[in-house]
């Protein structure tokens, strides 16, 4: 279209077709729970996939996310003489903020942009086309063991995110620089409260829908999303879209949850 004022209104008219598609599918996959019979063991399947696969990008990196802030907090909090309250920094930094949210994007990477580019590659090769003929529910039989295997998998990596980060900023805090262990565990003890547990575990609740929504989804629909081209170049794109569309949405909704809720 050679008109700027017809592309932005076909552009438009194509994120709302896109809109519709997702939450179809959103809806349809929680739908699939309900419908028998379920697949209980593709779900284990699913979580020792995206939960047991994932422990130890998870903990490698809050190993390292926890040292670090132990570190810049000893840096930062020593100037002023308040050292004493590094448990207390980076416990509400990890528990409320760096767990859910770096856990989330780990999992994006590693298993949702696997999950895209599994569904892509059964989308082309007529696969999801196939088990509609046979009339299975590809919703029930493909999405909603993935569904429910984040929902379960992603807050668990998260509370081990928070440990292992925790632990990490006592190594760097106590062991390397010198603050005292009491009163690094009495500032997270004091400081630390239900209500920031409580925001903790809703973001990883919402960031495991996002992750897997948007990555199962991309691959889905990739032959009806414009520009992914067509074949295994349809796949690489929406693999790629699937990660960064999802890692944005858990960044944005991780303000907006803070928010809401803080």
């Amino acid at each position: 279209m050679s008109n700027p004022l017809a592309r932005l209104g076909d552009t438009g008219l194509y994120i709302l077709e896109d809109l519709g598609w997702m939450t179809n599918f959103f809806f349809q996959s929680v739908l699939g729970i309900f419908k028998r019979p379920f697949r209980f063991s593709e779900l284990l399947r699913q979580i020792n996939f995206i939960g047991s696969g994932s422990i130890v990008v998870i903990f490698f990196t809050a190993l390292s996310t926890g040292m670090v802030l132990g570190l810049q907090g000893y840096y930062s909090l020593n100037r002023f003489g308040a050292d004493g309250f590094l448990g207390s920094a980076v416990s509400l930094s990890i528990i409320m903020e760096l767990g859910p949210v770096l856990t989330a994007l780990m999992v994006a990477g590693r298993a949702g942009s696997a999950m895209s580019a599994e569904l892509g590659i059964m989308r082309i090769s007529e696969q999801i086309d196939a088990l509609q003929c046979m009339a299975v529910d590809p919703y029930r039989y493909l999405i909603t063991p993935k569904f429910l295997a984040a929902l379960i998998s992603i807050p668990l990596l998260t509370a081990l995110f928070d440990v292992v980060g925790i632990f990490g900023g006592y190594l760097a805090g106590v062991s390397m620089m010198g603050v005292s262990p009491g009163a690094y565990y009495e500032g997270m003890r004091s400081s630390v409260t239900n209500h920031d547990i409580w925001l903790g575990v809703v973001k990883s609740f919402v960031f495991a829908g996002l992750v897997v929504w948007i990555c199962c989804g991309r691959g889905f629909f990739v032959q009806q999303i414009r520009g992914a081209g067509f074949g295994a170049e349809s796949v690489s794109r929406m693999t790629t879209q699937a990660v960064v569309l999802s890692s944005i949405s858990v960044l944005v909704f991780d303000y907006l949850l803070t928010a809401v809720l803080l």
